[in-house]
């Protein structure tokens, strides 16, 4: 007598379905608290590669009104339907149409700043300076800058998961059920 392993798939497909999205943690801590938690998030993270450099939030805002940089969302096209920074591409349009954005400073972000610096390492390597945007996503709102959806602002942002899960408020939390992650 075996283990029947179609089973054992089966039933872990089905609990993976039933765990829901999630609701936000955070619901009880004020902004400030939020805000100190990403940052400690992302410092944590900033160890993984020490050699790139940051760019605050507030600079990049600023620096964007100036047309001086472009934004390049490193995050999954799932992901990047709930909300963009504005005027953001995607990474495979960076990649594929690099020349285009010769002169301005490219910036990569995600959620909270890991995998977008994971991506400014990676470009690192082949000699292309790219900045990550310190805290992400998260941070950019906390800062004051606005997240859009097909041109229309809005006041989502895509927290991957849990742990993630501080915005600020009047932002709503959008993260997948862990089947969602994984599939």
């Amino acid at each position: 007598m075996g283990i029947d392993i179609n089973r054992v798939i089966g039933a872990f497909l089905f609990l993976m379905v039933l765990i829901p999205s999630g609701d936000s943690q955070c619901t009880d801590l004020s902004d400030s608290e939020k805000r100190k938690i990403v940052e400690q998030l992302y410092s944590t993270y900033r160890k993984d590669f020490p050699q790139i450099k940051d760019m605050q939030p507030a600079e990049v805002i600023h620096m964007l009104k100036q047309r001086k940089v472009v934004l390049i969302d490193v995050r999954t096209s799932v992901e990047s339907k709930i909300s963009m920074l504005p005027g953001a591409v995607t990474i495979d349009d960076y990649l594929k149409e690099e020349y285009t954005y010769r002169g301005l400073i490219p910036v990569a972000y995600c959620t909270i700043g890991y995998r977008s610096g994971k991506f400014a390492e990676k470009m690192g390597v082949k000699g292309v300076d790219v900045k990550n945007l310190a805290g992400g996503m998260l941070a950019w709102v906390f800062d004051g800058g606005r997240v859009y959806n097909e041109n229309n602002e809005v006041k989502r942002i895509h927290v991957y998961g849990p742990k993630w899960d501080y915005p600020p408020s009047g932002y709503e939390s959008v993260m997948f059920s862990l089947f969602e992650r994984l599939f």
